[in-house]
This record gives C-alpha cells, structure tokens and sequence, in this order.
C-alpha cells in the first residue's frame, strides 16, 4: 500500500486510531530517544469503520488494510536514515556560508577587529619584548573549504580522512573576506603569523601550495604546523609562545585559542566561554562556522560513531521548541 511517511512521520491517514505511535528519530570531521511530541490530533478518518452499518468482519478487513499499509511505513531506522539524509542539514549553513553577505561582513569585522588589536599591540611594545606574532587556524578561519561540505549533500557519503585528504590535495580552497588583507598587513608591520592546523603533516605541501596561491605570507615550514600525533593543538600554541608574544589567535573553534575549551559536553564549553568573556574580541577572535566543528562533537558527547539516525536525534534533542499558538 503506497504511503509516504513525511519527515519521518506517519501521515493522518495512518493515525487516527493509532495515535499511540511515535516517530523515533535517531541522530566532518553521532543516544536514541522518542520525540516529547505527540502525534497530532486528525479528522476521524477511519471513524466510518464504527458505523453499525458495516458487518464486523468487514470492518476488521478494513482495519488490517489499512494498518497493514502504516505498518510498513514505519519513522526510519538506523538502516533506513542514512549519511545522505543526514547531509541535506548541511544546505541552509553552507548556503549561508556561500551567499549570505551577512556572513561576509562577520568575517571582515573579525578581521577587523584583529587589525586594531594588532595595532594596539604594537603601540605597546617595548624595545626588549619578543618579537610579536599571530597564531591562526586555517580551515574556516582564514580559508573557506565549503566546496567539500557542498560536495557532502547528496551523497550518502560522511566526513572521512579520505575524501577530506582529496580536498586538500586539490589545493581549491579560497580565502575569507578579509583575511589575506589582514595577514599581509601584520607581515608589513614585522608580525610573524603561525599557521596551527589539524590539517595531517602528510598534507603539508598541499596547504602549502594552496596559501601560497592566495598570496597569504610566511608560508614556510617554520610557521606551518601541522598536527602530527595529537590533535591538541596547545603544546604547538606554546612552542611558539616560547620564543613570541602572541598579541592574537585566529579561529572558528574554541579550542584554537586554548585546549581547556575542547570538552565533549556543551554545558561546560558554553560554561567556560562565560568565564572568558571579555578574551572575545580581545585576544581571541573568532570566525562563524555552522557547518561542522567542537560545536557538533559536545551533541554526541564526542562519539562520531553514533548512526545517521542517532546524529540526527542528538541534533533534535539539543533544541529549544517554542510550544506553539495558544
């Protein structure tokens, strides 16, 4: 019996005499449970079974028809919701990413913001200071690689070391409005910029060529570093601390200004931000990133093997619903 299930839910054709049922919705770089609302209330579509003129077992006849047609059409499973469902809530934050002149104008006020504070750091130095430098991340905050987030949608394909390593390979990603401007401008003023990526050493040359085609400076072995063994990007922010005084750091995730952001748990990473506001737009300045990030690990408590489906609960139960009209 051909019925769609829309958004996971049955349609109210299938629930007028089965409203005890509940769609279960399961959730780059994924806990099971029911949804908190009902099914709605529908028109008694099945109410002319009751209707005395039917004989029983006609009426029984109908029921098994009708149900037997719902039952197959059951909210998806694990089996069923795959990576390539999930992927389409990639559209609207990569859309965004891509189109929204709103989105351009947060990244040159970032940028910015990072040219004053530069500024002001310079003024205060002294003669016997180290030398000063910027550390800055480089996927999402100074360069844009939704190409491969968009590449994503449509395809029951995740995030994987693989088809990630074939993006950077390709060297295709651009620069954020603003960001070449402002890194040049603190080359001109004697400022060293580091460049502390997760992106695999093994990829070096790669990033190296594709920075070196958006003419960003000081792109060398010495001020690209790489993750080697550890994703922990602070022993790396203190190797460059040792020799410099770090006016700035540069990032769409929290954990590229200091590693005691990087908690498996929104609660605490929204906690410690609290505690550290006034570092925003201080020393810390931060790039929008709504397509992936630390952001999307604290949902699964830090477990990427959650299914499609589980993912996509996660990401449902981390919302606040309005309850509606009165």
């Amino acid at each position: 019996m051909g019925i769609t299930v829309i958004n996971g839910m049955l349609p109210y054709h299938c629930v007028s005499d089965v409203r005890s049922i509940m769609p279960v919705r399961n959730n780059h770089n994924d806990m099971t449970q029911k949804d908190t609302a009902m099914l709605p209330e529908t028109p008694h579509a099945l109410s002319f079974l009751s209707r005395p003129r039917l004989a029983p077992a006609f009426s029984a006849l109908i029921i098994g028809i009708a149900l037997n047609g719902c039952a197959g059409q059951q909210p998806p499973t694990s089996a069923t919701y795959s990576n390539a469902d999930l992927n389409e809530q990639l559209v609207m934050a990569t859309a965004w990413m891509q189109s929204a002149a709103e989105y351009r104008a947060l990244s040159f006020q970032a940028f910015n913001v990072a040219r004053l504070r530069l500024d002001q750091a310079l003024e205060a130095q002294k003669p016997e200071d180290r030398p000063l430098a910027v550390i800055v991340d480089c996927d999402e905050a100074v360069i844009d690689n939704t190409p491969f987030e968009a590449w994503l949608i449509g395809r029951n394909e995740q995030y994987s070391s693989a088809n990630w390593n074939a993006w950077v390979e390709d060297a295709q990603a651009r620069a954020l409005p603003g960001a070449q401007a402002f890194l040049n401008y603190a080359r001109s003023r004697g400022v060293e910029v580091f460049y502390v990526t997760n992106r695999d050493e093994r990829s070096l040359a790669a990033t190296m060529k594709n920075l070196k085609q958006l003419d960003f400076p000081w792109v060398d072995e010495q001020h690209m570093m790489l993750r080697t063994d550890a994703s922990d990007k602070q022993p790396r922010r203190e190797a460059v601390m040792a020799t410099h005084d770090v006016a700035l750091l540069v990032g769409d995730n929290l954990a590229d200004f200091d590693s005691r952001y990087d908690a498996d748990d929104v609660a605490t990473r929204n906690a410690r931000v609290i505690q550290d506001w006034a570092q925003f737009g201080e020393r810390y300045i931060v790039l929008p990133n709504p397509t992936y990030g630390s952001w999307e690990a604290a949902l699964y408590k830090g477990d990427f093997s959650l299914s499609p489906q589980e993912k996509n609960q996660r990401r449902r139960e981390a919302l606040r619903v309005w309850s509606g009209p009165e």
